[in-house]
């Protein structure tokens, strides 16, 4: 498999880790957003929306949308689970990972954070905007965790640490204040010293500038 992927994404660092957690081999393809590799025309064959990730397999066979390819890599292969067998608890996992995918970074990702310049506003009111979205998914995304695991909802890591670690990349880069999220350090903390998480890191990345 070939993962198109840019070292600072999130939504790229999430199915770094999950590959990994599955022990899967793949080879990552870099793409640089910065550069807008991502707009070459054969690259928006792969991927229409013009993002990252992108999993190519060995037939051709494309997925997009990092949600989606975890989905697929816990059907196709489903050891260690990302989500439990029941329904009740697949669905509170799911609402937490959602939290931080839909409800934070949709709105602090780079295109939209280029928009907002083009607007007229400043890289200062443009961090203030990321911290602000990012503070209040943190408070929702804690109060939907269990309080007593290890990790978010036990004692291995699942779809929700997955969506948790590199946002808090994100927010430890644009220096949001974590100090009331003490819990969320934690298990970050935690999952960074998995080999797994260690090895998806930005800064572990062929690409990493």
């Amino acid at each position: 498999m070939k993962l198109y992927s840019y070292w600072r994404s999130t939504t790229a660092y999430r199915v770094r880790i999950a590959l990994n957690l599955k022990e899967l081999n793949y080879t990552i393809v870099p793409v640089d957003l910065l550069k807008g590799e991502e707009n070459a025309p054969d690259y928006v064959a792969l991927n229409p929306s013009h993002s990252v990730p992108t999993l190519v397999f060995d037939d051709s066979t494309v997925l997009t949308q990092s949600m989606a390819i975890l989905d697929w890599l816990d059907e196709a292969y489903p050891i260690p689970p990302l989500l439990p067998k029941g329904a009740i608890d697949r669905a509170k996992i799911r609402a937490a990972a959602l939290t931080i995918a839909t409800d934070i970074h949709p709105v602090n990702n780079l295109r939209v954070i280029a928009k907002l310049k083009s607007m007229g506003h400043s890289q200062d009111e443009a961090v203030a905007w990321m911290n602000d979205w990012m503070t209040r998914g943190f408070e929702a995304f804690e109060q939907l965790i269990r309080p007593d695991t290890p990790f978010c909802f036990g004692d291995t890591p699942n779809l929700a640490d997955i969506c948790l670690v590199p946002q808090l990349y994100n927010a430890h880069r644009w220096g949001c204040d974590l100090t009331s999220f003490k819990r969320l350090t934690e298990i970050e903390q935690r999952c960074l010293e998995l080999e797994a998480f260690d090895l998806a890191r930005p800064e572990n990345q062929a690409d990493a500038s």
